[in-house]
C-alpha cells in the first residue's frame, strides 16, 4: 500500500490520533471554511474523536490521509474521502492545502492523482465526485487537470460572505468503463 501512496514530491499517511491538533487548527481556520463547509470550529475532543471514526471506512463513509512533504515529513494538509455509498461504488473526494506557503507547487494534483490510483487499486468503487464551489478556479482547474468533467451546478447553494450566493459545481470522474 506505501507505494501507492507514495509521489514524488509528497506520500500520502492515514491520519493519526497526533495529528489531532494540526488538523483543527486547519479546520478551525476560517478561511478555510469556503472549501472545507466548516461553520463551527471543532474542539480537540471532537477532532480526535473525528479521526477515531475514520479509521473505519465502511461504517463512517469517511477516510482521511494527511499530505507529508518527502524530504521533511511535515505535513501540509489533507485529502479525504467522504460519502462513500459502497453499494452503489460512489464516493466523494476533497482536498485541503493548509499551509498556504505550500499551495500552487503541484502539490495537490499529486496527492489527488496518488488517492485516485489508490482508490482504483484497492476499493471497487466505480465513480469519484467533487463539489466545489463557483469561482475557485484552484481547484477546478485542479480536478479538471485530473481527468473530472463538470457534470452538474447548483444554483445558489452555498451561502458566502456577506451574505451573497455562491453555486457549487459537481465534478465526476469515471473510474471503471462500462
Amino acid at each position: 500500500m506505501q507505494q501507492l501512496l507514495q509521489g514524488n514530491t509528497l506520500y500520502l499517511r492515514m491520519v493519526e490520533p497526533h495529528d489531532a491538533i494540526d488538523v483543527m487548527l486547519w479546520e478551525n481556520n476560517p478561511e478555510n471554511w469556503p472549501v472545507t463547509d466548516t461553520e463551527v470550529p471543532f474542539s480537540l475532543h471532537g477532532m480526535q474523536q473525528l479521526i477515531e471514526q475514520q479509521q473505519q471506512f465502511r461504517s463512517s463513509g469517511q477516510l482521511r490521509f494527511i499530505l507529508c512533504l518527502n524530504d521533511s515529513n511535515e505535513s501540509i494538509g489533507t485529502v479525504d474521502l467522504y460519502d462513500a455509498d459502497f453499494k452503489n461504488g460512489n464516493v466523494s473526494v476533497g482536498i485541503l492545502l493548509a499551509r498556504l506557503e505550500e499551495r500552487g507547487k503541484g502539490y495537490a494534483k499529486e496527492a489527488l492523482m496518488l488517492l485516485i490510483d489508490y482508490v482504483r487499486a484497492v476499493f471497487d468503487f466505480h465513480n469519484l465526485s467533487a463539489s466545489i464551489q463557483e469561482g475557485n478556479m484552484a481547484s477546478i482547474n485542479l480536478f479538471q487537470s485530473a481527468g473530472f468533467v463538470q457534470v452538474g451546478k447548483r444554483i445558489n447553494w452555498f451561502k458566502g460572505p456577506k451574505g451573497q450566493r455562491i453555486n457549487e459545481l459537481n465534478f465526476q470522474l469515471c473510474l471503471k468503463e462500462l
